[in-house]
C-alpha cells in the first residue's frame, strides 16, 4: 500500500482520517499544520505517495504548502480537503499540481475512494 502524509489542524479530523487510511493498509504519518507538513515532506525527500492536506490552517495553509512542496518535488501527489467553498475556489489555481479537493465533512468510504483515485491517477 501507499505511504501517506495527512496535514490537518483539527485533531478529530486528523485522527479519523489517519485511522481510516491506516485501516485500509496504508502507512500514515500526520502533521498539525502546513509548516510541519512541509518539514516532513522535505525530511522524506518528497518520499510520500500522497499528501492529503486541509487548506485552511494556521502558520501555513495547505495551498502555500502545496505550492512549495510541488516546487521542490514536482512528482509529489497532493490532494486537498476543505469545508469552505471559498477555499475550494482558491485551490483551482493549483490545477495540475493537486489531484483534487475533498469536501468536508466526508465519510470513511469517501476519503478512501478519493485517496485511492488520487493514487491511481
Amino acid at each position: 500500500m501507499a505511504k501517506l502524509l495527512i496535514v490537518e489542524d483539527d485533531i478529530s479530523v486528523r485522527s479519523f482520517t489517519a485511522r481510516a487510511l491506516a485501516a485500509a493498509g496504508h502507512t500514515v504519518e500526520t502533521a498539525e499544520d502546513g509548516m510541519e507538513g512541509l518539514d516532513k515532506i522535505r525530511q522524506e525527500g518528497g518520499g510520500f505517495d500522497l499528501v492529503l492536506s486541509d487548506i485552511r490552517m494556521p502558520a501555513m495553509d495547505g495551498i502555500e504548502m502545496a505550492r512549495e512542496a510541488a516546487s521542490a518535488f514536482p512528482g509529489l501527489r497532493l490532494l486537498l480537503m476543505t469545508g469552505y467553498a471559498e477555499q475550494r475556489e482558491r485551490a483551482a489555481e493549483l490545477e495540475g499540481t493537486v489531484r483534487g479537493v475533498v469536501n468536508k465533512p466526508f465519510t470513511l468510504a469517501e476519503i478512501r475512494d478519493r485517496v485511492g483515485a488520487a493514487l491511481a491517477a
